[in-house]
């Protein structure tokens, strides 16, 4: 057998054992690339950032492997490379997935490989985001218009706040402070409309507000995510100090499960369909609608209960639809009305009926039996 059919051969054994199996940096399944100056098996996607790195990269499918480098594969591997340059990684850090956006990746591999903020070496001066306290300028969208500004953000753990301002004198005090009690934030390039927005999303007095953010740089604004969940974490670290980081990463930050267009109309369902932004926080069990997908305020939310509790969600062909452009009808019933949305397409139509049904089947805890109360003591 030929060196090139013997050494793919091994390649193609190796990348099937339980540490190489998935991509070192995202955990895609299946990798077809290898680091040749790492020792291990990245996706596609992930062997680009490592290029851009100057670290070889071959394909284990397409590409000639040399023996010597096949036995440097054998010698190192997935687990190994992980065990010095994830050795010390925060325990609020993201760490992307396969389907996060690119920036994030691409940070998370830097961090790694080039920074080597991870190897338990102490740093000096320390990473920023470790730090506790976080300040810098960010573009910031304004609330009612398309235009973004350079504005001074300060992030305090120790206060659990983020401030903002909005002016350039900032001696007349900042224009909002922030608890991070209730404070989300991810990343919406596409959105957004560039490759480092992020969204933050928090609670002010009984409205849900939106700030559309980014920064020219995407390690710094890589870092401003990082610290948000820092002190976030430490946040639920102290209102819930009997809370294992199993239970509690997962609350630090969230993605929504589903977000888009759909009309809508109103309670007697005779009124003239309009399209709406739908935001669906599965975590808090509430269905935002807005009137564009860049708005600062909802212009409405609905709670998903479960069916025990009267709530449903069915497809549904409304009798005297009027004003819609779109005829792929979803209803949600709670135990207060019924809502009508109508979808472009069957396809989004499905991804709707399966999102809002993964949280009508999840049992309520106590957490969201407070929420739905607090809505509907604000109806």
């Amino acid at each position: 057998m030929a060196n090139r059919e013997r050494n793919q051969k091994i390649l193609l054994e190796l990348v099937k054992l339980q540490g190489n199996s998935r991509c070192a940096d995202c955990g895609a399944p299946d990798p077809e690339w290898a680091s040749c100056k790492l020792g291990m098996f990245v996706c596609l996607n992930c062997s680009g950032v490592h290029r851009s790195l100057s670290n070889r990269v071959k394909s284990i499918k397409l590409d000639f492997w040399e023996d010597e480098l096949v036995e440097f594969m054998k010698s190192n591997g997935n687990d190994s490379v992980r065990t010095l340059h994830e050795k010390a990684v925060p325990a609020y850090y993201y760490r992307p997935q396969e389907n996060d956006s690119a920036i994030l990746r691409e940070q998370w591999i830097r961090a790694k490989y080039e920074r080597m903020e991870f190897t338990g070496e102490t740093k000096y001066p320390p990473v920023s985001y470790t730090t506790g306290f976080y300040e810098g300028r960010l573009w910031k969208k304004g609330k009612d218009n398309t235009q973004f500004l350079k504005r001074k953000f300060v992030l305090s753990e120790r206060e659990f706040t983020l401030t903002y301002y909005n002016k350039e004198n900032e001696s007349k005090g900042p224009k909002a402070v922030i608890s991070i009690k209730e404070l989300n934030a991810n990343f919406q390039p596409e959105k957004i409309g560039h490759p480092h927005g992020l969204q933050i999303t928090y609670q002010e007095d009984d409205r849900t507000r939106n700030l559309y953010v980014y920064h020219e740089s995407p390690e710094e604004i890589v870092s401003w995510y990082n610290a948000i969940r820092a002190a976030r974490y430490a946040y639920l670290k102290t209102a819930y100090p009997t809370g294992s980081d199993e239970e509690l990463i997962p609350k630090i930050t969230r993605k929504y499960l589903k977000e888009g267009y759909m009309e809508k109309t109103g309670p007697q369902q005779t009124e003239p369909f309009k399209k709406r932004w739908f935001i669906l926080d599965s975590q808090k069990r509430k269905l935002f609608y807005y009137k564009g997908q860049l708005d600062a305020e909802e212009l409405g939310v609905i709670f998903i209960g479960t069916e025990s509790k009267g709530y449903s969600v069915k497809e549904c062909v409304p009798k005297h639809a009027r004003g819609n452009k779109w005829n792929q009808g979803v209803l949600v019933e709670t135990p207060e009305r019924q809502f009508v949305f109508m979808c472009e397409q069957e396809r989004e139509q499905s991804e709707w009926l399966n999102a809002l049904r993964q949280v009508l089947h999840r049992p309520m805890s106590p957490q969201d039996y407070t929420i739905e109360a607090n809505l509907r003591y604000k109806k």
